[in-house]
């Protein structure tokens, strides 16, 4: 999929959601028709959750490099939304594989992810508010994306689907919002950059891209570290 962002007039590239296997039945001719609902292990539950820790501080920093009261706000409201309710969604489905909440976080990220999260953090930290929200966007936009369309392609049995309360968190109209500020915020933030500017953004935006597929591939593969 072509997305456009950083700029009304730049385009970004992200990985087709198709690309996304295994999050979808691999035995359909379709792979957007039957999400893998497999994909809920233990080990996903676990990595994910230690990766929300890490993610949840760059809205943390984000209010610090916000430059404007609305922007420093909105931030932390997200972060409030991030460590109070997603977590919390995460720790009730880690329970029904039980997995305590001592569990997940005495949980050690796997290589990916701890390559994924120090990325975006050393970006966060020593750079601008708009490198920041580049790093972060591809992760809530990825979750958006994928939440509608299981929403969508399961919306006649979703009532008796054990993962309805996920489906429906993330492709609710609050995340979803969430997530059309940080692109709208994004833009905003692009305005007026030059293109050697707007080439380090798309830089970020397309490593963190990366990362979150490689996070999904990581699941699915069950990579940890190998010594």
């Amino acid at each position: 999929m072509y997305i456009v962002t950083a700029s009304k007039c730049k385009v970004f590239y992200v990985f087709p959601l198709k690309s996304l296997h295994f999050i979808f039945d691999k035995s359909s001719q379709n792979p957007c028709q039957i999400w893998n609902f497999c994909l809920f292990s233990k080990p996903y539950l676990k990595q994910d959750y230690v990766y929300l820790v890490e993610y949840a501080k760059l809205f943390a920093m984000g209010v610090v490099k916000a430059g404007n009261l609305d922007i420093m706000t909105r931030f932390a409201a997200v972060l409030h939304e991030s460590l109070h309710f997603e977590m919390e969604l995460h720790r009730q489905y880690a329970a029904e594989f039980g997995i305590t909440r001592t569990d997940l976080e005495a949980t050690q990220p796997a290589p990916a992810n701890l390559a994924y999260t120090s990325y975006m953090l050393q970006v966060a930290a020593n750079g601008s508010l708009a490198e920041l929200v580049a790093c972060l966007l591809p992760c809530a936009w990825d979750y958006w994306e994928i939440g509608k369309l299981l929403k969508l392609n399961h919306r006649d049995t979703l009532e008796t689907n054990p993962y309805k309360k996920w489906v429906e968190t993330y492709s609710s109209e609050t995340f979803g919002s969430g997530t059309q500020w940080l692109i709208d915020l994004m833009d905003q933030l692009a305005s007026g950059k030059s293109e050697t500017e707007l080439a380090v953004l798309e830089h970020h935006f397309q490593i963190a891209s990366k990362y979150e597929y490689l996070f999904w591939d990581m699941n699915d593969k069950k990579q940890d570290w190998p010594v």
